[in-house]
């Protein structure tokens, strides 16, 4: 028995002695590395590596490489425009992202007229109601609500991961009335952190579709009769997703069970409803950077 126990106590001391060895072999990081691998590894870990591949067409963070957007950034693109959505039902022609399209379509078009500036990933889980008791859309299949909390502390980790790699303007849009609270109190408390090193806005016209309505009901676009169907849905936010994807307003099914209009505006026509979408996209583009330049020259008046 002694010699039993006298041979498991020179294994214990041998294998603690070999992880000591492993671990003193392992290299200290090198503050050069990026890319999700060692910069002594591959040179394309390294923070200063040459993109490979001609720059990025895109303006949404996910569809670059971490070498596109440091690029992006040295570049003086250094605006960047975080966006809530949502999930929630719209009636029965609506897909319950209705929120994520419409800003799929919206942020492209507001970052490219900004010039400087890229999107993040669309927030697609906000603030729909109460889960027990069911309140507001979560009485309603297919809704994903978050508590108000949790919904502020995800815009304060989106914001301050992306300050912290560069981005000096950070631009809070939401397409939805329960968003715009949080997303204010965000953008107040991070440009106080912040103090002078970078700038969070909440921009409240984004939201103003009724700016959005009386503009293309005053242009002729839309009739001012019309009346509502009295469903979460209308003209402007339809073809706002119908740009973005004809299917997300199940356009094909409609036209061929004669269902193709909302509030007594028909859609039917596909190429007078995609030039009229245009429109709506570029309007509310030209109105929400108007709004962003306005609170930037704001902030700046008051350092």
């Amino acid at each position: 028995m002694k010699k039993l126990m006298f041979a498991l106590a020179t294994v214990v001391v041998a294998a603690g002695a070999f992880t000591s060895a492993q671990q003193g072999q392992r290299r200290a990081p090198d503050p050069r590395s990026m890319g999700g691998g060692d910069c002594r590894d591959n040179p394309y870990n390294c923070a200063d590596a040459p993109n490979p591949l001609p720059a990025a067409q895109t303006v949404w963070l996910e569809e670059m490489t971490w070498m596109d957007v440091r690029d992006a950034l040295k570049a003086g693109k250094t605006t960047v425009i975080v966006s809530t959505g949502g999930m929630e039902p719209n009636g029965p022609w609506l897909v319950t992202g209705k929120h994520n399209y419409v800003l799929h379509a919206n942020c492209e078009a507001i970052a490219r007229k900004l010039g400087n500036a890229l999107c993040a990933p669309i927030v697609k889980f906000v603030p729909e109601g109460g889960i027990e008791p069911k309140t507001g859309h979560m009485t309603s299949p297919g809704t994903i609500t978050a508590r108000e909390e949790t919904f502020q502390m995800l815009l304060t980790d989106i914001a301050e991961s992306l300050q912290a790699h560069g981005f000096k303007t950070v631009v809070f849009i939401g397409d939805s009335g329960g968003n715009q609270k949080g997303q204010q109190t965000v953008a107040d408390a991070l440009t106080k952190k912040w103090a002078g090193k970078a700038v969070a806005l909440h921009i409240p016209e984004y939201y103003t579709y009724n700016v959005v309505t009386k503009h293309f009901e005053d242009q002729g676009a839309l009739p001012k009769d019309r009346k509502s169907d009295g469903m979460h849905d209308d003209p402007v936010i339809t073809l706002n997703m119908f740009i973005d994807d004809p299917n997300s307003v199940r356009y094909d099914a409609r036209v061929k069970a004669g269902k193709a209009t909302i509030d007594g505006v028909s859609i039917a026509d596909r190429a007078k409803s995609t030039d009229l979408a245009k429109k709506i996209v570029a309007f509310r583009a030209d109105y929400t950077v108007a709004a962003i330049n306005k609170a930037l020259a704001a902030k700046s008046s008051m350092q």
